[in-house]
């Protein structure tokens, strides 16, 4: 029988907090809560993204049945109480079954042809609906820019739905043009429509920060500004933006 942690002061639970605790450029492992996130990791697992992570121990709740992977993944199994589960999960609902994994470190090299990046979005969830976008309308890759939340945050991987299992995501400094089309989405004065712009591969789409935009950087030069035009609002959500255009490049390529 896999053993059973009821305390919060196991030393098997705090040294399993401790280990998912970096964040950012310092995380080495991460969890994935629920069936549905183990699911879409072990139908992405083959992939060159999926197998960036690789699974290191079960967990179960303490009054769910054994899962059918327990045994085909042949790991160690430990079993949470209620409280310990929900702990880890931070949410209201503690799920049946999580995953650990390890992380190995992203890609290196050349970026692909359609490239989406995410420069200081700050919220977790936001950075995984901008992931699910990228993966929806054909993106191959995501850089993450200064500032930019953590997307094996567990809540990031719950608005990712899977897609952080689907890309390459890695981590850079700065821009640095390669010849490619580059733009920044921008509302403001000066800035290209997206009707207008180029969106041909090699494309390199940068969507910036939910409250500030690019306020506070200087684009390279080669990095256009790009505006999607609306009416009777300010602003776009920062994740609902990357969407649009997104879509628009996919849709020109349809």
């Amino acid at each position: 029988m896999p053993p059973t942690l009821t305390s919060k002061a196991n030393p098997r639970f705090r040294d399993l907090l401790d280990r998912l605790r970096p964040g950012g450029a310092k995380r080495t492992a991460t969890v994935l809560l629920g069936e549905k996130l183990i699911t879409a990791w072990l139908e992405a697992r083959d992939t060159p993204a999926g197998q960036r992570l690789r699974p290191s121990l079960w967990l179960r709740l303490e009054t769910a049945e054994p899962h059918p992977q327990e045994a085909t993944l042949g790991l160690e199994t430990l079993v949470l109480g209620e409280a310990l589960m929900r702990e880890l999960a931070d949410a209201g609902s503690p799920p049946e079954h999580a995953l650990v994994m390890d992380l190995a470190t992203g890609p290196i090299g050349p970026l692909a042809q359609r490239v989406l990046g995410a420069w200081g979005i700050q919220d977790p969830g936001n950075l995984g609906a901008v992931l699910r976008s990228a993966a929806a309308f054909g993106f191959q890759e995501v850089l993450l820019g200064p500032g930019c939340a953590d997307p094996f945050h567990p809540k990031a991987l719950r608005g990712s739905m899977g897609a952080a299992f689907l890309l390459p995501l890695r981590r850079v400094a700065g821009m640095v043009p390669d010849g490619g089309h580059w733009y920044a989405l921008d509302g403001g004065p000066g800035a290209r429509p997206l009707a207008e712009a180029d969106l041909r591969e090699p494309l390199r789409l940068w969507v910036g920060n939910e409250g500030h935009g690019w306020a506070d950087l200087s684009l390279p030069a080669g990095v256009q500004r790009l505006a999607i035009p609306i009416q009777g609002v300010e602003s776009l959500n920062a994740a609902v933006a990357a969407g649009i255009a997104c879509f628009e490049a996919a849709r020109r390529g349809w």
